[in-house]
């Protein structure tokens, strides 16, 4: 779940009053009196001189290879729906876009398991964004049916005779046809064993919670295609997402195109061609580094006693005692590539891996716990980075302004349609863009924390060794396939469920 914070927004017992307003006070001071500084001086003077070979520089710029493999466009067997379907299907989706997508693709192939109607998707109100934003907001929902229609029936809502069946009616009482009880990653069996009879009793039946509730093992062929399909072809956002995507992606490519020029003509076309080899190339940074992670890691950023102080009352606030200080040393965190990634040190592996300073990077992120001052050493080691804001003109932002939803809808589709992702730290948006852009069969890097850690530990380390072992150590983390293993996400390894050898 994609997760924030904000002070005037977090509503938490009486017994919490002092230690939140203490915390908010504590964290606001640190931000104005502690000046955030390189805590990797002696690297970052070193990777802003540094030079890059033209043939370092072509290599990493170099697309992927045919892998073997190929998205399966036709399924073995044509899809047929049902002669009756069986009842209704609901389900209550929670977390942030991504866990939430994953949940739409579950839930058709539930729907596909009990030969039932789908209902779109509610998707809950975010506790911490307090975003509403629904299915039809978010996603083309008459494309998502039309995708669909030879293998799930799907309705935008229920008939008259079940409108009843709503959030509020399933929040006051417990009701027969609420299925509460699914395990994480449940079995097919178990929803024929479990759902179904509720479908045939009563025609309806509504899953809360539904996230990680369908295993990703021992399922029909059939189904597993079904949950791909839905992923990669049914599931595209909603015009004006596409289209101001479509927009911020050829600012990107071809940067002599100003706001100003293209108004509100968002599609036009860009004939001018860039001399430069690289010209109209540029990576997209998921840079998770947000005051929850921060503070969830339990790590040292650099901010001394008083940063301590601020992320351990802010633990406690906000997960009151459900997460705890680590037991671990700074130390062993980072060797163990539990320590996620400041934007300063993302900066040094895109550095050390060969990208120059002339480099096109388009920021994908919501708050940087430190702010601007946290993403100083990033911007001086790539002036040329952009983000939403600065690739827009206010107008232009307003109809996904405060929506978090939208606004990671807006990066998951520029990520796609970049040349290089890569992710700061894992989480549900590194994994949906790992598997899509594996899919697509482009290059994404993932970084091997574990090792960055690691060097980052050594103070002592000169650029040459600190490059050498970064290009070394990310050699094969590049957009090479790897086939899921049990137990594992399809959604993030599409092979070979979603894929066929070519």
């Amino acid at each position: 779940m994609e997760l924030g914070f904000h002070c005037r927004t977090v509503v938490v017992s009486f017994s919490f009053f002092i230690l939140f307003s203490t915390f908010c006070a504590s964290s606001s001071i640190y931000s104005e009196l502690n000046p955030i500084k390189p805590r990797h001086s002696r690297l970052l003077k070193s990777a802003v001189q540094r030079e890059t070979p033209t043939s370092q520089l072509s290599e990493i710029w170099t697309p992927l290879e045919n892998q073997g493999w190929k998205p399966c466009n036709e399924l073995r067997n044509k899809p047929t729906l049902p002669e009756k379907s069986e009842g209704y299907i609901q389900v209550f989706l929670d977390g942030g876009l991504n866990q939430q997508r994953m949940g739409i693709c579950d839930a058709v192939a539930v729907a596909k398991i009990l030969n039932a109607t789908l209902v779109i998707p509610y998707l809950e109100l975010n506790p911490v964004w307090k975003d509403s934003s629904s299915f039809e907001d978010i996603f083309d929902v008459d494309h998502f049916i039309d995708v669909l229609k030879d293998d799930v029936s799907i309705v935008k809502e229920l008939p008259e005779e079940y409108s009843w069946s709503s959030r509020e009616y399933y929040s006051l009482a417990i009701r027969d046809t609420r299925i509460k009880a699914a395990p994480v990653h449940a079995t097919a069996n178990w929803y024929l064993e479990n759902v179904l009879p509720v479908l045939q009793s009563y025609g309806i039946a509504a899953i809360s919670p539904f996230s990680h509730r369908l295993t990703f093992d021992n399922l029909p062929m059939d189904i597993q295609h079904l949950r791909c399909k839905v992923n990669f072809q049914a599931l595209v956002f909603v015009p004006h997402i596409r289209t101001l995507g479509d927009a911020l992606i050829s600012r990107l490519r071809n940067p002599q195109l100003s706001t100003e020029e293209t108004g509100s003509n968002y599609l036009q076309e860009v004939t001018d061609a860039d001399d430069n080899k690289n010209a109209g190339k540029f990576v997209v940074l998921h840079l998770r580094f947000d005051k929850d992670m921060a503070a969830h890691s339990a790590c040292d950023f650099g901010g001394g006693k008083a940063e301590k102080l601020a992320l351990a009352k802010y633990r406690q606030v906000i997960w009151q005692g459900r997460v705890l200080n680590s037991q671990f040393t700074d130390e062993e965190l980072r060797s163990q590539g539990r320590c996620p990634m400041t934007p300063e040190e993302v900066g040094l592996l895109l550095a050390a891996l060969g990208f120059d300073n002339s480099t096109r990077l388009y920021l994908a992120s919501h708050k940087v716990y430190g702010g601007g001052a946290r993403i100083a050493t990033l911007k001086q080691l790539f002036p040329l980075m952009e983000d939403k804001k600065s690739l827009t003109l206010p107008s232009e932002r307003a109809q996904i302004k405060g929506k978090a939803s939208l606004l990671a809808a807006l990066d998951y589709y520029i990520s796609i349609h970049s040349d290089i992702f890569i992710s700061a730290s894992p989480g549900n948006m590194h994994n949906a863009l790992v598997g899509h852009r594996t899919y697509l069969n482009l290059k994404t890097i993932r970084p091997n924390m574990a090792l960055m850690g690691q060097l980052f530990l050594n103070k002592t380390m000169e650029w040459s060794e600190f490059e050498h072992a970064v290009v070394e150590g990310h050699e094969n983390r590049q957009g090479q396939l790897r086939v899921r293993r049990p137990k594992q996400s399809i959604y993030t390894y599409p092979v070979p469920d979603c894929m066929c050898q070519a």
